[in-house]
């Protein structure tokens, strides 16, 4: 669709609410880290939008970390809406987890949660806790997913 001219920039609005998003839900949970991966061409879920507590590092740009074979990414991949990590070093000893969860800043809990639209897999919005295990409470982890609805009409 061709942008009219004078008209707003939607791919500008549509990026503002994401990170908005992004943003307010790392604030709200109290979060190191909330990221938003986006299906890309080419790649495997790259992050596409971060918000992150003073201090913690970007994974934006960060190749240090295959997903493909991640035991959480196959999960969505395979169709899981959802996945929870109260302590997420005793989740996998895949070692390729484990190595994961060190370069992600002591990821420690995790919930993962998939963002579709008409059976597609659109993007993986995650929130780290880092540093220490973290027992997820249900309103928790259903706010992760209607904030993944409110993603999916975003990104429509």
């Amino acid at each position: 669709m061709e942008p009219v001219a004078g008209g707003p920039d939607i791919a500008g609005l549509r990026a503002a609410a994401l990170q908005a998003i992004v943003d307010a839900l790392r604030e709200q949970y109290g979060v190191g880290r909330c990221t938003l991966r986006l299906d890309v061409e080419d790649d495997v879920y790259p992050v596409a939008f971060e918000a992150r507590a003073d201090g913690v590092g970007t994974l934006i740009g960060d190749t240090t970390v295959v997903l493909k074979g991640q035991p959480v990414v196959e999960a969505m991949l395979a169709g899981a809406g959802q996945v929870v990590q109260h302590d997420s070093a005793r989740a996998s000893g895949d070692p390729a987890f484990q190595r994961m969860l060190v370069a992600y800043g002591g990821m420690a809990a995790q919930i993962v949660t998939a963002v579709r639209a008409d059976g597609r897999l659109l993007g993986l919005l995650s929130l780290h806790e880092l540093g220490a295990p973290r027992m997820w409470t249900e309103a928790e982890t259903r706010g992760a997913v209607e904030a993944c609805g409110l993603i999916a009409q975003v990104l429509a």
